[in-house]
């Protein structure tokens, strides 16, 4: 048995970094072909997130699988390969990648501890790999393991007790810094998962005005009729960045929805009144560059740990509880395998969760 694990994360990185190497569905799509094509490479599958890219993959030999996976992701990314990068990326090996995997899972890894929506994450890039052929015996019994773990974590234990997800930070981030959301004025960019969950909470806050702006206006459109609020088109976004008090910024786009130019030209038309920018996507969808206006205050997913206090408190009592569920799963993965593959080899020791 020889497992892999390669990745980086919000522990290693800091966003500038990590969101030139958040793959997108097609990009996934296409390191699973790589990885697929590679005859070394037995099953794999990708994770990516806001705050991770992980290549995790059960392989012939570990030797030099490091820069070999590293200069996939640069290629696919079209990021100049530097050895420098390495020392960003973390490597984990045999049960320490089992490990690793369940605690992501569980969500002991996350900026956010015991996020909630890093299981259905898990699940989904798991199942797209398994839809494309890239499973086989050891990885059909770890997707159900793996599963099973995040969810005993959730339901056994208080790891995402109150408020653990990227969404409801941002809104208690947003909280922190004016004081109330009653009667704010709030534009929302963005309507895929993570817009979902935002305007969710914010349906809940007494707000004056929620303004949907998507790529897709039926879907901007729909989220309006749902929630309240009131949809509205890219071509207006001077216009409504001109009078509300909070953007949240969600989007999936590859490139700057907002930039200095469009914030210079907003400046007059607010008379001095602060806007508060919250970017929660990944790769950043608003241009760092605003900070240099003083009519802004811009926040990024690194800023979310400001905001975590005694829910927080809470959930690390957890932990102790949710390392002992892995560990038992981790002997159950061990014994599955020696059982079904009886010749094969398989290390009996776990290895410590950091």
């Amino acid at each position: 048995m020889k497992f892999i694990t390669i990745g980086i994360n919000h522990k290693t990185a800091p966003i500038e970094i990590r969101e030139k190497f958040f793959l997108t569905e097609i990009e996934q799509d296409l390191l699973l072909t790589e990885l697929k094509c590679n005859p070394a490479i037995i099953e794999a599958f990708v994770l990516s997130t806001c705050n991770r890219t992980e290549i995790h993959a059960h392989v012939l030999d570990q030797a030099n699988y490091f820069p070999t996976f590293l200069k996939l992701l640069s290629d696919i990314k079209k990021v100049p390969f530097e050895r420098k990068m390495s020392q960003l990326f973390y490597v984990h090996t045999d049960l320490q990648a089992i490990d690793h995997l369940f605690a992501v899972t569980a969500g002991l890894d996350s900026l956010v501890l015991g996020e909630k929506q890093i299981l259905g994450q898990v699940r989904k890039a798991m199942l797209k790999a398994q839809e494309r052929g890239m499973f086989s015996k050891y990885f059909n019994i770890l997707v159900n393991l793996t599963l099973r773990t995040g969810k005993k974590a959730r339901h056994e234990t208080d790891i995402s007790s109150g408020g653990s997800s990227v969404s409801w930070a941002a809104i208690t981030l947003a909280e922190k810094l004016l004081g109330s959301l009653k009667g704010r004025s709030i534009l929302l960019i963005g309507a895929g998962k993570m817009g979902e969950l935002t305007v969710q909470q914010l349906h809940q806050k007494e707000l004056k005005t929620i303004y949907i702006m998507n790529r897709t206006q039926e879907i901007a459109e729909d989220f309006a009729r749902r929630y309240g609020g009131q949809a509205v088109g890219f071509c207006d976004i001077k216009e409504v960045l001109s009078s509300v008090d909070l953007c949240i910024c969600s989007s999936g786009a590859p490139h700057y929805v907002i930039d200095k130019g469009i914030i210079d030209k907003i400046y007059p038309m607010r008379e001095g009144r602060k806007l508060t920018l919250l970017d929660i996507s990944m790769p950043r969808n608003v241009d760092p560059a605003v900070k240099e206006s003083p009519l802004v205050h811009l926040s990024d997913i690194d800023d979310l740990h400001e905001v975590l206090g005694e829910s927080l408190r809470k959930r690390e009592a957890a932990v102790k509880q949710v390392k002992t569920i892995i560990e038992k799963n981790v002997k159950a993965f061990i014994k599955k395998i020696d059982q079904s593959f009886p010749e094969e080899k398989v290390v009996s020791e776990t290895v410590p969760i950091a």
